[in-house]
């Protein structure tokens, strides 16, 4: 700390003014920032997959691709037949989920832009909890503005 003298009352002395001196104080205060910045561990924020492993025989034949389309009014559409309730999206996707993994056909779903969430997710719901290992969303460019 530091004290400044300054002349008193008409004489030659200095009168005697005390500030405290703050560049220490800020000193330690700058290091103890850095010090908190390089102890703060860096955050990661990443998704657990599932990822298929490596094949090192690519398939011969093409796979099966089943298109679902979900309409805006939530009706939908397996490969263009309209479906009339949620029993027959069921079965469709059962049939598809007891095939083995390797001989399972592919369902790309492709919801409308003004269907409601919920549709959507009944499907996509289904398909999981029935097996369907090989399912993919399409069309999602409609939804970028």
């Amino acid at each position: 700390m530091g004290m400044n003298v300054g002349s008193s009352s008409g004489s030659d002395e200095p009168d005697v003014i005390m500030d405290v001196n703050t560049t220490p104080l800020i000193d330690v205060m700058l290091v103890l920032l850095v010090m908190l910045i390089i102890t703060i561990p860096i955050q990661l924020h990443s998704i657990n997959l599932d990822m298929p492993p490596p094949n090192p025989n690519p398939p011969t034949k093409e796979p099966v691709v089943h298109e679902v389309l979900i309409d805006f009014d939530g009706t939908v559409y397996w490969d263009g037949d309209a479906l009339p309730n949620q029993a027959a999206v069921e079965s469709k996707l059962a049939e598809v989920g007891k095939d083995p993994l390797d001989d399972q056909a592919e369902v790309h779903i492709k919801p409308n832009k003004l269907v409601d969430y919920g549709a959507v997710a009944a499907v996509m719901a289904a398909a999981q909890r029935l097996n369907v290992k090989k399912m993919g969303m399409v069309g999602n460019e409609q939804f970028v503005k």
